[in-house]
């Protein structure tokens, strides 16, 4: 990482490059007509001040070509910053379909991150170049704001809802990790570092990391241990619980008579809160593991869940 002052972080990321060219020009833009406005107060301060003999005669008519310029002017200016904008915006909510997913729950006051077989981290990000990555973040307490400054992205994460944050990294290095968002007395503190590595780096750093299960086996181990298959055997008169297999992604009917689709913030729902939204031809009968399971526990049993899906439905984040 370069320790040179800047105005601006480094850009490492594919997004940091169009954001700071749409900074910049609203920068120049703003410094344009800051500069335009206060040399023509200087002007006419100058040529109309007590006592000077400028003509002071009242304009007759209208001047349409003037009313016109500073309407169409301005006009077009913020349509090209709405538009430019919009652009930008609309990649950032969108991840790739090969972007990988990295588990991140914020709580008071540290980051703890999961990658997809298991490794888990605290406060560090190790990802590889040129891969997109998706952050599936959630909180286990107040509202924590992920933010990398080198990467342009920043992303408020929320108690008691998943939402995602998509970067691919372009440059080799470490970069800080922040919580942007007051989240308590040790808020300051709430920091980290995100490692940038070349792919085969990312593999020996994999290998070399404390091994652990990863979330969907762990997840099983969950699913069996709170006995969850005593209800969800699969369908049919056995089973007193809906299936399980191709759940996730798929439209699920509801009592009411309601559809929603399953994503994670409905199985998160569905295991926290299982009365919310009962699935049409089954009863209330599960029970609320809430308190019982932490966002990590919830986590590792909607990777299981996934997992029995025969293809992974596009589901925003």
């Amino acid at each position: 990482m370069n320790t040179d002052f800047r105005m601006l972080p480094d850009q490492a990321s594919s997004l940091a490059p169009r954001v700071d060219n749409l900074y910049l020009f609203l920068i120049g833009v703003t410094t344009f007509f800051t500069l335009l406005i206060a040399v023509l107060i200087l002007y006419f301060g100058i040529k109309y001040r007590r006592g000077s003999r400028a003509d002071r005669t009242p304009p007759h008519g209208h001047f349409y070509l003037l009313e016109v310029t500073w309407i169409v002017i301005p006009f077009l200016l913020t349509m090209v910053m709405f538009v430019w904008g919009a652009d930008i915006y609309f990649d950032m909510a969108r991840p790739p379909k090969n972007a990988m997913e990295i588990s991140v729950v914020g709580r008071q006051w540290m980051w703890k991150i999961q990658h997809p077989d298991g490794n888990a981290e605290i406060n560090e990000l190790h990802v590889p170049r040129g891969q997109p990555i998706l952050l599936k973040m959630i909180s286990e307490d107040v509202i924590h704001a992920m933010f990398i400054p080198a990467f342009r992205v920043k992303h408020d994460v929320l108690p008691g809802r998943y939402v995602g944050l998509w970067f691919t990294a372009t440059e080799l290095g470490e970069y800080h990790l922040f919580c942007a968002e007051y989240c308590g007395a040790k808020h300051s503190e709430m920091i980290g570092r995100v490692v940038v590595l070349e792919p085969s780096d990312y593999e020996a750093w994999l290998r070399g990391a404390t091994a652990a299960q990863p979330p969907a086996l762990a997840g099983q181990a969950l699913f069996e241990q709170l006995r969850c298959d005593n209800c969800h055997r699969g369908g049919g008169e056995a089973s007193r619980g809906p299936p399980l297999e191709n759940l996730f992604g798929r439209e699920v009917k509801l009592q009411d008579g309601s559809t929603v689709i399953a994503n994670e913030d409905y199985l998160r729902e569905s295991i926290l809160r299982p009365a919310a939204k009962v699935v049409a031809g089954y009863q209330p009968i599960m029970p609320s593991f809430e308190g019982q399971i932490g966002e990590e526990g919830i986590i590792h049993l909607i990777a299981f869940l996934k997992s029995k899906s025969s293809q992974q439905r596009e589901v925003q984040p």
